[in-house]
């Protein structure tokens, strides 16, 4: 089959994929689906393996609903290992049973078992995604998740033709469970990916990978929605399209002023909304193009995952010869260079962070509490700790990586930590003295790693709030290892990013600084490498809730921590019982 054939045939099917999920606005509010986790053959850069998928699908199924929806999605785990499906980004108020982390929220669906999550969508639209939250299976468990409005877009010109999902993910030639493995046995840093994907096709750069190449066919003229979603396991991404202009009209499922810029950068977890006007009216082929954003010294992956935004009626198909394949891939090189920010290019990470502010229109109001009732400073730190007598271990200097927030590594419980706090029996599950600051303070991101010692605690050390609490948390980057920008993503709350900076927080003059008018808001947002983040919450939704490093190498090293916002005085503010399905340990 020619390769424009085939690039055809791939994204219609996908469209018709993603429309037989799309709800009319007339249906039933209540939604329902059916995702059996399962394995199945799947071949990649001339490697076939097996590849843990939901339905078969890799990516998996688009959930897509619309704000003011029930969702009922039963999973059946159809593999021999224990799995948990997260909603990532929706709030689950009151419904924190169905938030998924494993030992977090719930234990884990056990092998032949089905759990029904149920929670409803209110005040959110947009983009958001779903992944698995068990050990490193997101690494392949994952799809979109969008919420349409009920209204139409509040921006100018914004008559859309059709909307593009994009996916970003990451590929391993060998299983996942054996590179998450070997790093825990050994201490070291996990082997990096073999290829970054786009909805999980490495493109023409990759070996092998001329046939498995994402293109979106668009007509010239248009406005297109192109729905970005980073759901790579260790890496933050950058995103063009070239020779076109991308407009971010709104982040994690809210909207923003719209920003006009060349590029993107998206860290794990994330999610970017934007509109894409196809103003290139002699038409042709351009590059789709998305490549890592490094601020870390442990081994990446130095490749880039490329596909084409095609324009439709303009070009004669070329055969698919291996001549054409070169010059497509002799083509895809050099326009990459242009397309896209350097690796290394922290200031243009920045940059992009800081232009990114909540609409906050008279509709779409932004809610930031302007003042608090509680702040707690933390760090997050790369540790290092010693080898076990008799043991190799392969981290820097022969000890093992580890990885803590105000150095207290955290370890997931045996059972569920929502179980144990709605029973009331919390002893030897968790406790709630994690420390609202940091143990010491020193040069948090000019400390030299010689002198320091590096060792951290180990612990299910949570904080408690009362329902209502205006709450502030800062994270603290520190430089134990090497400054590196961290992706911390918050379950069952939306936040707004007041502050951010490089160097240390400085509790008397930095919040003088703060934005309190049109601060994004976000639920996962990368904390600048060598720097910390400011953040409020209002904490009205009761339950237990996990923050930790969408990173999934650092989650893995206990970068992770827990707060318990308490019943409200009203019913409608208390936590819902548990589900009579809800998973045992």
């Amino acid at each position: 089959m020619k390769m424009e054939n085939l690039g055809f045939l791939m994204i219609s099917t996908f469209l018709l994929l993603f429309a037989t999920l799309l709800p009319h606005s007339s249906a039933s509010t209540i939604r329902r689906f059916h995702f059996n986790v399962e394995w199945k053959k799947v071949t990649r850069l001339c490697h076939t393996k097996q590849l843990l998928t939901v339905n078969g699908q890799y990516p998996g199924p688009t959930v897509a609903v619309h704000e003011g929806d029930t969702v009922e999605i039963k999973v059946t785990n159809r593999i021999a290992q224990n799995t948990t499906i997260h909603w990532h980004g929706l709030r689950q108020y009151r419904t924190g049973w169905a938030d998924g982390p494993a030992y977090i929220t719930q234990c884990p669906i056990r092998w032949k078992q089905s759990y029904t999550y149920r929670f409803k969508v209110e005040d959110q639209r947009g983009t958001l995604l779903w992944h698995a939250h068990h050990s490193w299976q997101r690494a392949s468990v994952y799809g979109a998740f969008i919420v349409y409005p009920r209204k139409p877009y509040p921006f100018s010109g914004s008559h859309i033709q059709s909307e593009i999902p994009i996916i970003l993910g990451e590929w391993w030639n060998d299983d996942v469970d054996k590179v998450e493995k070997e790093m825990i046995m050994t201490g070291g840093g996990a082997k990096p990916s073999d290829a970054y994907t786009l909805n999980g096709l490495p493109g023409p750069l990759y070996p092998c990978s001329t046939k498995d190449t994402f293109t979106a066919t668009v007509d010239a003229g248009k406005t297109y929605i192109l729905r970005i979603i980073n759901a790579a396991l260790n890496s933050e991404l950058f995103f063009a399209v070239s020779n076109h202009t991308l407009t971010v009209v709104e982040v994690d499922a809210v909207y923003t002023k719209p920003v006009e810029t060349k590029a993107i950068m998206i860290a794990p977890g994330q999610t970017t909304t934007l509109f894409l006007r196809t103003n290139q009216l002699s038409g042709g082929e351009f590059l789709i193009a998305a490549t890592p954003y490094v601020t870390s010294v442990f081994t990446f992956n130095n490749s880039t995952t490329v596909g084409f935004l095609r324009y439709s009626g303009k070009t004669k198909p070329e055969k698919n010869s291996e001549i054409t394949r070169r010059r497509r891939r002799l083509t895809a090189m050099s326009t990459v260079v242009a397309a896209l920010p350097n690796m290394l290019d922290t200031k243009f990470a920045t940059n992009f962070s800081d232009n990114i502010k909540s609409l906050g229109s008279e509709e779409y109001p932004c809610k930031v509490p302007t003042k608090i009732d509680k702040r707690v400073i933390t760090t997050i730190s790369l540790n290092l700790q010693n080898c076990p007598l008799n043991q190799t271990c392969g981290g820097y200097a022969g000890k093992r990586f580890f990885a803590s927030m105000n150095n207290v590594s955290f370890v997931r419980p045996p059972i569920s930590i929502l179980q144990s706090y709605y029973k009331k029996q919390s002893k030897g599950v968790f406790s709630l003295d994690f420390p609202e600051n940091p143990p010491n303070r020193f040069d948090f991101t000019g400390v030299d790693p010689v002198s320091e010692n590096m060792n951290t605690e180990f612990g299910t050390e949570l904080f408690e709030v009362e329902f209502g609490t205006r709450l502030e948390i800062v994270f603290q980057g520190t430089s134990f290892l090497n400054v590196e920008n961290h992706p911390l993503h918050l379950h069952g709350h939306n936040f707004f990013v007041v502050g951010r900076g490089f160097g240390n927080f400085d509790p008397e003059k930095d919040p003088k600084r703060y934005n309190l008018v049109d601060p994004p808001e976000r639920n996962t947002y990368a904390v600048p490498t060598g720097g910390w983040a400011a953040i409020r919450i209002n904490a009205d939704n009761p339950g237990v809730w996990f923050i930790h490093c969408h990173l999934e190498q650092h989650t893995s090293w206990g970068l992770a921590m827990g707060f318990i916002v308490k019943d409200g005085p009203l019913p409608s503010q208390t936590l819902l019982p548990p589900p009579h399905d809800l998973p045992q340990c």
